[in-house]
């Protein structure tokens, strides 16, 4: 139905997609479309067991031909109530703000990374029941990663910029850094993860003051 729309014709200078089905989240942008390739087939048909006589029929029977239980119909919708806001194009962005209900900070390790290589610190923005959207801090890496991950922190710290991932959860759970009360996650079509591209935060926490040295009065040291 797509390739009807993309068709050339005098006066047709647009084309109104309205994916009902999720196709795009699921298969790409119409240009750059992921198909995947189907696994291995042994030829064994689709079966199941009536309930009622323990019969192994297709599963495509809606009547059992040995004792003729009839199997309940399954419902289901065949298309979302809203029209998909997914890029139909690749390349096309898409920002979307959320209000931020929850932050969690955890110490992330990359997997099948070596010991040695650098870890970060995972930042999960609840924005939805069960909807959370991820990012990486990479305070533990160098050059422009680690430039990126001192500019995020000081925009929401008045603590020194930590070296170490475990040292920034410690402080980021305890209350260290401004809160994230909302964040704008972009979604570029054809590309596997959105990512946040833009917060809204809070005060930043007012650090404790040094302990005031004072010396000691000699007179009053009894030795």
């Amino acid at each position: 139905m797509v390739g009807r729309g993309f068709r050339l014709h005098p006066g047709k200078a647009d084309c109104l997609v309205l994916d009902f089905g999720g196709n795009i989240l699921r298969h790409g942008p119409v240009d750059d479309l992921r198909i995947k390739a189907r696994g291995a087939d042994d030829g064994t048909p689709p079966a199941k067991e009536c309930p009622n006589c323990n019969a192994l029929i297709h599963a495509a029977y809606t009547t059992c031909p040995e004792c003729g239980h009839e199997f309940p119909q399954q419902e289901r919708e065949t298309h979302d109530r809203q029209a998909s806001t997914a890029g139909i194009l690749s390349g096309q962005v898409e920002d979307t703000e959320y209000e931020v209900e929850d932050v969690v900070y955890s110490v992330h390790v990359k997997r099948g990374a070596d010991e040695g290589h650098p870890r970060t610190m995972r930042v999960e923005y609840q924005v939805g029941w069960n909807h959370w959207q991820s990012e990486w801090v990479c305070l533990e890496h160098a050059g422009y990663a680690r430039g990126k991950a001192e500019a995020w922190w000081r925009e929401r710290s008045n603590e020194p910029v930590p070296d170490s991932v475990d040292e920034a959860v410690d402080i980021a759970s305890a209350g260290g850094l401004a809160p994230t009360v909302g964040i704008t996650v972009r979604r570029v079509a054809g590309e596997k993860y959105d990512r946040v591209v833009k917060y809204r935060l809070g005060p930043k926490p007012v650090r404790d003051p040094e302990p005031e040295y004072v010396p000691a009065d000699d007179d009053l040291i009894p030795f």
